[in-house]
């Protein structure tokens, strides 16, 4: 259910209605917009449909919800979600945000050159693993916390925020420590205690799709964090798992459209998984910007061959620069 404050309402008025909504076994979530304060409701609606909402005093309408995502759900919202990863650096407005880096962390003079390259080519978000989850046991791993150290003081040295995976609700306090943005990755989609722990944090969680999720449970995954209280949460479409194996996942640029029009959270995009191949991520890359993507997360570094992990997909840094200027045509249409 969503409730709808009047213009000039009372603190008063909406304690009664919070008051109320706890006392039929519901939860509230308070939202205030720029125009107006909406309270999102959740709890049983057959009781909370009893309630009349609409006659207390600084009430302007209560409306039920039917679809499951009741705090993601685009109904109830003047406008779609719009906050800043770190500061200055602000998603769902009219400029894309672009992430950028390894897949692992690496020394600190490879980071430091994938910085500086990166920069200059317009990212505003360092992107890099320190826990790698690998279909593999003997491959690389990453650093852990020596990963998220260099991660940390790179971005600092070159003005960047920084992201990075959270595979476990054991690190999650460690990460929150290093780390401006906490990334759930599409094999911990459906880890409900991870999504609830990032939740009771206050850090931006971008949420990727799993291999094998129904948009529906995509966008439930990013509620569970909504309704832990963290309102800054990005879902994001890498790629899902399809029987041609031309690419590594399947882009599906629906997707996009279909969570822009059913949630008002931001969207993005990993054209590097997507596709599989640096070769892909291009046009992957304008297609998502086509479709509406609040955000690109692409792989670069300086030697893709030598990197520790996924150099298959990793765009060569030289190459970055050449990719962003190349989707301005589209981003300005």
């Amino acid at each position: 259910m969503i409730i709808v404050m009047k213009q000039g309402y009372k603190e008063s008025e909406l304690d009664e209605v919070m008051n109320a909504v706890v006392g039929a076994g519901g939860q509230n979530h308070v939202i205030r917009g720029v125009k107006r304060t909406v309270v999102a409701v959740s709890g049983e609606e057959t009781v909370l449909r009893t309630i009349p909402f609409e006659t207390f005093e600084g009430v302007e309408s209560a409306t039920a919800i039917l679809k499951p995502y009741k705090l993601a759900s685009l109904e109830g919202h003047d406008e779609r979600s719009r906050f800043e990863l770190a500061p200055g650096v602000v998603v769902g407005g009219p400029e894309i945000v672009l992430m950028a880096g390894p897949c692992s962390v690496e020394c600190p003079e490879t980071m430091r050159e994938i910085a500086r390259g990166i920069k200059a080519a317009g990212c505003k978000v360092l992107r890099g693993g320190a826990f790698k989850p690998r279909t593999s046991p003997y491959d690389f791993q990453g650093l852990g916390e020596e990963g998220l150290k260099i991660l940390s003081e790179v971005g600092k040295e070159h003005g960047l925020a920084t992201i990075t995976e959270v595979m476990d609700t054991r690190d999650v306090e460690l990460i929150e420590r290093y780390a401006d943005i906490f990334q759930i990755g599409a094999r911990n989609m459906q880890n409900f205690s991870l999504l609830k722990e990032v939740g009771r944090t206050r850090k931006p969680v971008v949420v990727k799709r799993g291999l094998a999720a129904t948009i529906k449970e995509w966008i439930m995954c990013g509620e569970y964090i909504l309704a832990m209280g963290n309102p800054r949460v990005l879902l994001c479409e890498r790629g899902i798992r399809s029987f041609d194996p031309m690419t590594r996942n399947l882009f599906d640029a629906a997707a996009v459209a279909v969570a822009k029009s059913e949630t008002h959270l931001p969207v993005i995009v990993d054209p590097s998984h997507a596709g599989g191949s640096s070769k892909w991520v291009e046009p992957i890359s304008r297609a998502a910007v086509a479709i509406g993507a609040d955000a690109l997360l692409i792989e670069a570094h300086p030697h893709p061959e030598k990197a520790t992990s996924d150099g298959a997909q990793t765009v060569r840094l030289e190459h970055l620069d050449e990719i962003i200027n190349g989707l301005r045509p589209t981003a300005a249409d």
